[in-house]
């Protein structure tokens, strides 16, 4: 079980180590295809990157009710619920296993070979990709069984440290997302005449996750 102290004199941040790891699985993951990255590359090869980035407010919105529920929710759960962090802990390795094999499998595609979108009002497209964002499991995943990973309990400030993880995660995912609505266009140009380069990305970013699932199903209870 994990303890959960309520106060101690460190400073409510987590450790460099656990922050840099942390920052490591998020960049992983956004670099994963998913609903959000689907969605915003479709927008912006559809309708143009001013298009895409309107659609990426809304997925920062979604971000900052994950990032609040999820550390109101996760503090408590902690404090409650005996072995809560295990379980945690195996459901956040099995999950990277999970898209460590979405990665590699055969058949995979690329999120750059969508289908056109319709054009559609700034408001709408803000919309769409709050709700995107909110109904993307790989976002409550991440939040409900991979962030509690990166705490260090026996720091206290437990809601401090996911609030800085969090944040550092939509720091990550945004600048990531950023980058692709814009240049979405020509990487989709770039990749259509080099599907070696897609099969590098895909094998990588498996191996990525793979090592990292097991370092989390292995590690040692804090």
């Amino acid at each position: 079980m994990v303890s959960v102290p309520t106060a101690t004199g460190d400073a409510p941040v987590p450790d460099a180590a656990n922050h840099l790891a942390f920052a490591l699985v998020c960049l992983g993951m956004v670099l994963t295809p998913g609903p959000n990255m689907i969605y915003l590359i479709s927008r912006s090869l559809s309708q143009g990157p001013k298009a895409g980035l309107i659609s990426l407010g809304g997925v920062a919105l979604g971000f900052v009710f994950y990032v609040l529920s999820a550390a109101f929710g996760i503090t408590a759960l902690l404090l409650a619920v005996p072995y809560a962090y295990d379980v945690l802990r195996v459901a956040g390795a099995l999950y990277l296993l999970w898209l460590a094999w979405q990665a590699v499998r055969p058949g995979g595609r690329s999120p750059f070979q969508v289908r056109e979108l319709p054009k559609d009002r700034p408001r709408k497209l803000f919309a769409m990709g709050l709700m995107t964002n909110l109904l993307n499991p790989k976002v409550a995943v991440l939040y409900l069984s991979l962030l509690p990973q990166f705490i260090s309990p026996g720091k206290g400030h437990v809601l401090s440290q996911l609030l800085v993880l969090g944040t550092t995660q939509i720091a990550i995912s945004l600048t990531v997302n950023a980058i692709i609505a814009v240049t979405a266009g020509s990487i989709a140009v770039f990749l259509a005449g080099r599907p070696l380069w897609l099969v590098i990305q895909r094998w990588m970013m498996g191996t990525v996750l793979t090592v990292l699932a097991l370092k989390m199903a292995t590690d040692a209870q804090r």
